[in-house]
């Protein structure tokens, strides 16, 4: 894990998303008590030894399928699925039977090779389970943006403000034609392993893109806006929610349907729900 001093640090960007949808903005000053986070997102290996230590069983295995990028699926398991199972607005989205954190893909290719590539159709409450029995726990928001921002003051990514300096790929998100093509520039087209790339100044690998990363919070496009010290120190979220935010982005992002790999990006989802580019990394108190 890194450890993080107790700072000051400008959260949020201007200007980008949509204000009533993402809540990116306002920019606002926030204050932190130090804090520590691992380097890379949990990997295949390390929740492995978590399952295999505690006969955890996933929701997506209880559920019985997870959400699965259709172009990672064999033509025929694709066209089988796709009239049934696709989700609507996301086409490129399959519900996939037997999907899972060891069957990324579903039932037919299994993890080899892929040990150190982050785990993923992991919800929110699986990663709350890993972490307790980590003895850690998810980072706040604040905390997450903090910690991928590398010490620098607004930059857009965790680098810089340029996304390819000096023609350089620095994260793990779709080249191409989104969703149907995707030229693999950046040398993957799926999950990459944890470590990949230069880390950022804090020593963070892939604050952006490869996966997108649970935390703490409640999702709310707008509870930030307040002006208190439940919003500025230390700040842990709304009390309630549906959704819970997460950060990063993923492999599947681009910039002409999810610009979410800047750092500042937020989304959210249910608690319960898993796909094929989520996954976390854990927090804890100094």
């Amino acid at each position: 894990m890194v450890e993080l001093p107790a700072g000051v640090f400008l959260m949020g960007a201007p200007g980008n998303g949509d204000p009533d949808i993402d809540g990116e903005g306002p920019v606002r000053e926030v204050t932190l008590k130090p804090f520590a986070i691992d380097a890379h997102a949990v990997t295949n290996a390390q929740f492995a030894a978590f399952l295999e230590a505690t006969g955890y069983v996933t929701e997506a295995e209880r559920f019985g399928w997870s959400f699965v990028f259709r172009r990672h699926l064999s033509r025929q398991m694709a066209r089988r699925l796709e009239k049934t199972n696709a989700v609507v607005q996301a086409p490129w989205w399959i519900a996939v039977p037997g999907a899972r954190w060891d069957l990324p893909e579903g039932p037919g290719r299994d993890l080899r090779g892929r040990e150190q590539h982050p785990a993923t159709h992991v919800s929110w409450n699986d990663a709350q389970a890993y972490c307790e029995w980590a003895g850690k726990r998810l980072p706040t928001e604040a905390e997450w943006e903090y910690a991928a921002r590398g010490g620098l003051e607004q930059a857009v990514y965790p680098w810089g403000d340029e996304l390819t300096p000096g023609g350089e790929h620095r994260c793990n998100i779709w080249q191409g034609t989104f969703p149907d093509y995707d030229t693999g520039a950046d040398g993957f087209t799926a999950t990459a392993p944890a470590e990949s790339f230069e880390p950022n100044g804090y020593g963070l690998y892939n604050c952006s893109g490869n996966v997108w990363e649970w935390t703490a919070d409640w999702f709310s496009p707008d509870y930030h806006r307040q002006e208190d010290a439940a919003t500025r120190e230390t700040p842990a979220g709304p009390p309630m929610g549906t959704h819970r935010v997460q950060r990063g982005g993923s492999f599947l992002c681009h910039v002409s349907y999810c610009n979410r790999y800047r750092v500042a990006a937020r989304t959210g989802n249910t608690p319960d729900s898993s796909t094929a580019n989520s996954g976390f990394r854990c927090a804890r108190d100094l």
